[in-house]
């Protein structure tokens, strides 16, 4: 396209402009999708905890009766796994609540440059004199 029919283009009229709506609509149940996906998150990780706590004991019984060096490396990792999986559900909570964490009002510092008398007469509701 050179620049008379680039410049042409300018100078169209009656063109016809249609609005689409956007291909992709925005999810409005997002926050029902997170307290579900949170809940069963915290479902399955309380889960995981219980059983190796139940596999923790039975694991210890038999390293108590065996005495096999293998059988204490297993309750080693079985307890890191428990230790692991409750330190995800304490990270699960930190990180719902800075989900759902609302941004409260911000506070501004503003500062009065000003005679103590300009300050009681804007308190008061007065309007002060423009300085130049």
């Amino acid at each position: 396209m050179n620049m008379k029919e680039t410049l042409a283009l300018g100078n169209m009229k009656n063109i016809k402009v249609e609005v689409l709506p956007p291909a992709i609509e925005k999810d409005n149940n997002q926050n029902e999708d997170l307290q579900d996906d949170y809940e069963y998150s915290r479902k399955n990780l309380r889960e995981l905890i219980e059983k190796g706590g139940d596999a923790l004991d039975s694991i210890l019984d038999l390293a108590k009766d065996s005495d096999h060096p293998r059988a204490y490396e297993v309750v080693g990792q079985i307890l890191r796994s428990v230790v692991d999986a409750n330190k995800d559900l304490i990270g699960l909570q930190q990180q719902m609540k800075k989900i759902t964490e609302e941004e409260g009002p911000r506070r501004v510092n503003a500062l009065f440059v000003g005679s103590t008398h300009d300050l009681q007469k804007l308190l008061k509701g007065g309007k002060l004199p423009e300085k130049e």
